[in-house]
């Protein structure tokens, strides 16, 4: 299919306050938003060494392994987040702070994944791993709630690609859909290890009606999402970013001669995935760090989320991994509106479609779209 879209224009000065705005949080990784000051104390309990013991170095320090463009470096910064998350009392502060920390970003529905195999090194079980990260879940709900405020937060289980547990931390997640697990996904080294490994747990889960989102498009290309929908019959795509690879876009010049027209062309994957509304949770500043868009460009005005909004794409905006951005949700939407002039109505709409993709039921669907709309009509 062939249309046309526009180039961005660079932002205009913000006229509303993002942060104030309610917001819904789908791909945010919970040994990717740790506070620095709390890795420091718990590391010192287990006695972990850290590249520093500043809190505010040591910030500085995951940001800049983060955009180092080192894949090693990258990878360097969960082995100490991971490290300090090994125990009851450790996971269950990790995601106690989680939630307050996305309450005090704006944030009103918020999925946290994690992968509970990375948990067991000092002895606690599976289970004891996704009861104690709840325990903390319940527990910043309770202090939000407590302070005037109100969030809904969800557990996705995640299996890591390049094991092979999916079967029984699929089972895992079932076993507690009940207790606070919303999801399942798998992470990890995309690239070489397709969802096609893991057929039986995502049979499994389909056979149970529960919900799978799962990482692809980003390491990988348009392969790899091809099999997240075939089978891991994922209902949303983690980032998914790189299904702009099968959208061709030709720039001529407008009437007026003031702006270049582009001419887009989706190819049959990307037809399949906008015509169906599939929900693409894109990370733009972590796409960047990891240069999942490198096809594209390195700077924000070359990522393609734009390109995918303006044609109709089930978009949904993500911070990833907080501490190793440096940057909640907020700041990911502040980037969007300075870089492509995005108004108030367009972050209305790119909530919406997280509304839409979030794994509840359809009334609290409804009614948490009812209380968006109300919030965003306050600013106006």
């Amino acid at each position: 299919m062939t249309e046309p879209v526009l180039n961005a224009v660079p932002a205009s000065d913000l006229t509303f306050d993002i942060r104030s705005l309610p917001k819904v949080s789908l791909h945010d990784h919970l040994d990717g938003g740790l506070r620095p000051q709390t890795i420091i104390e718990l590391a010192a309990e287990a006695g972990h060494e850290l590249p520093s013991t500043d809190a505010v170095a040591l910030g500085e320090w995951f940001r800049d392994s983060a955009d180092s463009g080192s894949l090693p470096r990258y990878l360097e910064t969960f082995d100490h987040t991971i490290a300090v998350m090994q125990t009851r009392e450790g996971l269950a502060r990790v995601a106690r702070e989680f939630v307050e920390d996305l309450a005090d970003d704006g944030v009103i529905y918020g999925e946290v994944r994690w992968a509970p195999e990375q948990h067991l090194q000092q002895g606690l079980s599976l289970d004891e791993v996704v009861e104690a990260v709840q325990e903390g879940l319940e527990a910043g709900v309770d202090a939000v709630e407590t302070s005037g405020r109100h969030i809904q937060v969800g557990q996705l289980i995640t299996a890591m690609r390049h094991a092979d547990r999916s079967m029984e931390i699929a089972e895992l997640a079932v076993r507690h859909r009940d207790s606070g697990a919303v999801g399942f996904d798998i992470a990890g080294a995309e690239d070489g290890f397709p969802p096609s490994r893991f057929t039986e747990a995502f049979t499994y889960l389909a056979e149970n009606q529960f919900p799978v989102t799962t990482h692809a498009g980003e390491a990988a290309g348009l392969d790899s999402i091809q099999d997240a929908l075939i089978n891991a019959r994922a209902l949303r795509l983690g980032h998914g970013v790189r299904i702009a690879e099968d959208i061709d876009v030709e720039f001529t010049t407008d009437e007026d001669n003031e702006s270049d027209v582009g001419m887009v062309t989706l190819g049959r994957l990307a037809s399949w995935i906008r015509d169906r509304s599939i929900p693409l949770e894109v990370c733009p500043s972590s796409n960047l760090q990891t240069g999942a868009v490198a096809e594209f460009g390195n700077s924000i005005a070359e990522h393609p989320v734009d390109l995918l909004y303006q044609t109709g794409f089930n978009v949904t905006i993500n911070p990833d991994n907080r501490l190793m951005s440096g940057a909640t949700l907020t700041d990911e939407f502040e980037l969007l509106v300075e870089t492509f002039d995005y108004d108030l109505d367009d972050i209305q709409r790119l909530t919406l479609n997280a509304v839409e993709a979030a794994f509840l039921p359809l009334e609290e669907r409804e009614a948490l779209a009812d209380y968006i709309v109300e919030g965003f009509q306050s600013q106006q």
